[in-house]
């Protein structure tokens, strides 16, 4: 089986072939700031971005012939996690999503692809709007704002069955599913979400792009009700401006200038004790995080899991994992495996071992 995976990220756009299992062409499209200014909407970037994936494949001699297509999924509405065929329903819904990000356009572009090859399919898998919470997960203060996920699920799935394949061949005979296990599992990038993982089934886990949750370097998590509200109504800033003081330019990114993690630690190395507080206060938001999903779990906890780009940095997991340990062993996994993971999860279905859900 050939499969071709895309993930369209804010300023990338991830490609990759795979044949079966084995990946055998990955290349990351990067897009300027210049190049994306040209268009209003991100939406509006669809047909720019998938002309760049078509014109890569020619360029690196890549024959354009595929059994399925699977992009990244989009911000459509809640539904549980798997594999989904692309159907009009889902089309239909992320041209009018609520929420803007440029992983709405995995489903379109893996939809057009696929529509010039007979007999190719378009798939997307675990997006990040996965909701599996346990209903009293959903409740909060204000029958107005139910909590809602926007997490990435894609990301901290395949890490959990990654780590279950270890432990089952650091332990032959006794093979290990991610549905054997209850895992903490915190991705740690420009958005953070720590999830609650109970035998394969997430039950909770934070809103990491638009205020829940710990800051990160882009995100604001978290913030005080109260002077929230005041700063809406002050005047000061648009609607449009708030929201980037939520998702964007917040986080780090508002204190210290920089979503860059290595930056903010060699500016500690050099006597920026700002720096230190800040990003110290980022990783105890963090450990408060996994302590919350502990309690979920109900102290029934097989492994804490790192992953995401922050996870190369020695300075977060050394002291994250100094205040966490006491829960659960932490095994680190930096970085992120979306690819093989978009990839594995088209192959499943076309091989008839995972279902192919419906979106409606």
């Amino acid at each position: 089986m050939k499969i071709l995976a895309i993930n369209p990220g804010s300023t990338s756009t991830k490609i990759a072939v795979f044949e079966d299992e084995k990946s055998i062409f990955s290349h990351t499209l990067r897009h300027s700031v210049e190049e994306l200014t040209r268009y209003p909407r991100i939406i509006d970037q669809f047909e720019f971005r998938k002309n760049l994936v078509v014109d890569e494949l020619k360029a690196d001699g890549i024959p354009f012939e595929f059994d399925a297509i699977v992009g990244r999924g989009g911000l459509l509405k809640p539904i549980p996690g798997g594999v989904y065929e692309v159907n009009d329903a889902m089309l239909n819904d992320i041209m009018h999503a609520m929420r803007t990000h440029a992983c709405n356009l995995g489903c379109l572009i893996a939809s057009e692809l696929a529509a010039m090859l007979p007999g190719c399919r378009a798939f997307i898998a675990d997006p990040g709007v996965v909701d599996e919470l346990e209903e009293v997960a959903r409740v909060t203060g204000s029958p107005l704002m139910p909590r809602i996920t926007i997490w990435h699920a894609l990301n901290q799935r395949a890490i959990a069955r990654r780590f279950a394949r270890e432990l089952s061949a650091a332990h032959p005979g006794q093979p290990v599913a991610y549905e054997d296990l209850n895992l903490i599992i915190c991705h740690l990038g420009g958005g953070i979400s720590v999830g609650a993982h109970r035998k394969g089934r997430v039950i909770d886990v934070n809103n990491a792009l638009d205020g829940e949750g710990p800051f990160s370097p882009e995100r604001a998590g978290t913030l005080p009700a109260g002077d929230l509200i005041d700063l809406c109504f002050s005047g000061k800033l648009t609607q449009a401006e708030l929201k980037k003081r939520i998702s964007g330019k917040a986080g780090l990114t508002a204190h210290l200038g920089t979503n860059n993690v290595a930056e903010v630690v060699a500016r500690i190395e050099q006597g920026d004790e700002h720096a230190r507080l800040v990003l110290d206060a980022m990783i105890y938001q963090i450990a408060k995080s996994v302590g919350g999903a502990a309690v979920a779990l109900e102290g029934q906890i097989d492994a804490i899991l790192l992953t995401g780009g922050i996870a190369y940095s020695e300075y977060v997991v050394s002291r994250l994992s100094k205040r966490v340990s006491f829960l659960a062993p932490v095994h680190t996994y930096p970085g992120e495996d979306e690819m093989e993971a978009l990839a594995l999860n088209a192959l499943g279905a076309l091989r008839g071992e995972l279902e192919v859900k419906v979106y409606q």
